[in-house]
């Protein structure tokens, strides 16, 4: 009867120190999804920031594309008035209303080609930097690609902070009831959320949605 009662006892000692070695262990595992959880918390906070700021840096760039635009138009109509009467009758053009006609030609015509075309002088190679028109556009264009990016690599953080947030949930929950499939659910969910990070970093597979 001892013997069956020391069994007994010794058999609950063993799952109470189990179950208490599993509660340990899950506590750990909550506080490495809860760390996790933070950095793809604070890398999509970055990358936000990002998307904002390109966003704005990319409607300012197209809107001095279009200003650019429209000013190059301006001379080129007024260019356009200066040729069509410069091939008409200019003898009843001074010596000096002649040489400013054609002054301002030259003017207007190193203005146009400016406008289109205006790298920087540091860097003339660089098609990202200057303030023509085709400088301006793959400004523009750069930024919207890079921000694009940055809200592609958003959507992989958000989905792997809301899949760490039920994981640790859902790991509480495993050891508050000492169940060992939700732990490896939990596990599971934390596994996908790494592979989001993963591809939030690197994008290496789109999202579909």
């Amino acid at each position: 009867m001892n013997e069956a009662m020391d069994r007994a006892l010794d058999m609950i000692s063993d799952q109470q120190q189990t179950q208490e070695t599993f509660r340990v262990r899950g506590g750990f595992l909550v506080a490495v999804l809860a760390v996790i959880l933070a950095i793809a918390t604070l890398l999509g906070n970055n990358v936000e920031q990002d998307v904002l700021r390109l966003s704005i840096a990319t409607a300012d760039a197209y809107s001095f594309f279009q200003a650019k635009n429209i000013r190059q138009t301006s001379y080129k109509l007024a260019l356009d008035q200066m040729n069509f009467q410069m091939a008409g009758d200019t003898t009843k053009l001074t010596s000096a209303q002649l040489e400013l006609l054609q002054s301002g030609i030259r003017k207007y015509t190193d203005t146009i080609n400016r406008y289109e075309s205006e790298p920087d002088p540091a860097d003339p190679a660089n098609p990202l930097r200057g303030e023509g028109k085709v400088e301006l556009l793959a400004q523009a264009r750069n930024m919207e690609q890079r921000r694009d990016q940055a809200m592609a690599r958003d959507d992989n953080y958000d989905y792997a902070s809301v899949l760490l947030q039920i994981a640790i949930v859902v790991m509480s929950a495993a050891i508050i009831v000492v169940s060992r499939p939700l732990l490896y659910l939990s596990l599971a969910l934390a596994g996908i959320s790494i592979l989001f990070i993963l591809n939030g970093l690197f994008l290496i597979v789109p999202l579909p949605l």
